[in-house]
Order: structure tokens, then C-alpha cells, then sequence
């Protein structure tokens, strides 16, 4: 049990560091330094940066998968669904307008870098999507539900992106309050 307690952790902060510091620019030692284990134990557990990688991707869809679900029960209809995703721009925003968007952020940089995983980072987008096309059918939007479901991905990613670089949430809180206006007119 402590085993999967430590792989974990590692887990964890490999989560965490790659979305603050970029997956090129963080190292073994700078995961094991978090978890406070040496590197012979480290290596116990994940033999090199893209096994941590994958088992990062593995977590964030995972966290996401268990996020949809959560708003599928907590929202009372598809356009309160929509906007719980909308909403996660301000819920978000203290890590956003340091970081930018973790999604976004981890799939630019593998795709700058030719990464291998850099279509299984993209799954946490399609995830999204797909979730965002069966809200937009849900409202009776059929025939386009998967052309809103990517403008809704395209425009908060914008979103995310302009906010981050202009660090202004009077912006990001503005826009939300479009794409609400816009959700609710559909």
C-alpha cells in the first residue's frame, strides 16, 4: 500500500510541476525533491519521464471523467451544465493567470516538442468535447451540436490564453458573461 501511496504522490507532483514549470523543464530530481524520496526509489517506480507522463495524462482524465459526471448530477439542465464548464475560467482563474490553462498548456508544449503522448493529452479535450456536444443535443441542438461544442472550446481556450497573457479577470469575467448570454439565446 505504501508503494501505491509513493507512485501516488509522484504522480501527483509530476501533475503539478508539469503545469508550472512545462513538462521539458522538469526533471527527476525536481519530482523527487517534492515527494521527498531519493532517486533509486524514484526510479523504483517509474523508469523514465514519459511513463510519469502517461500516468500524469492517465490522472487528468480521470479527474475529468469524474468532474463531468459530478455536473451531470449537480446541474439541473444542459444549458446549467454548459455553464458550469464556462464558469471554470473564474474557478480557476488564480491558477489560469499564472499558468494559463492546464489542458492547453500541456498539449502546446507536447505538440511544440513532437511528443509521442501529445494525442493522448489531447483526450482530456476531447473529452470535453463530447461531453459539451451531448449537453448541446440535450438542449435540442442536434444537427450543430458538435460545431457549439468545439466554438465553446475554442472560445474559453481564447479565453484562458488572453486572460493569462493580459493577467485580467475584469476580461475573463466578461466573457464568461457573454458566453452565458450567447448560451442562454441559443
Amino acid at each position: 500500500m505504501a508503494q501505491r501511496g509513493t507512485r501516488h504522490q509522484i504522480v501527483k507532483a509530476a501533475d503539478d510541476l508539469f503545469y508550472r514549470q512545462g513538462f521539458e523543464h522538469t526533471s527527476f530530481a525536481d519530482i523527487a525533491k517534492v515527494v521527498n524520496i531519493s532517486r533509486g526509489n524514484f526510479y523504483h517506480h517509474f523508469k523514465s519521464k514519459d511513463e510519469i507522463l502517461d500516468a500524469v495524462i492517465e490522472a487528468r482524465l480521470q479527474r475529468t471523467e469524474r468532474m463531468l459526471v459530478d455536473w451531470e448530477e449537480e446541474g439541473a439542465s444542459p444549458q446549467d451544465r454548459i455553464k458550469r464548464y464556462l464558469r471554470i475560467l473564474l474557478t480557476n482563474w488564480t491558477m489560469i493567470k499564472d499558468y494559463g490553462c492546464p489542458v492547453g498548456t500541456l498539449c502546446t508544449e507536447l505538440a511544440k516538442l513532437n511528443h509521442g503522448s501529445k494525442d493522448e493529452a489531447s483526450k482530456v479535450f476531447t473529452l470535453f468535447r463530447l461531453w459539451l456536444k451531448q449537453q448541446f443535443t440535450l438542449l435540442g441542438c442536434r444537427d450543430e451540436a458538435d460545431g457549439l461544442a468545439l466554438h465553446v472550446l475554442a472560445w474559453s481556450q481564447g479565453v484562458a490564453t488572453l486572460g493569462n497573457a493580459f493577467n485580467d479577470l475584469e476580461y475573463v469575467t466578461r466573457e464568461v458573461d457573454k458566453m452565458c448570454a450567447w448560451l442562454d439565446s441559443l
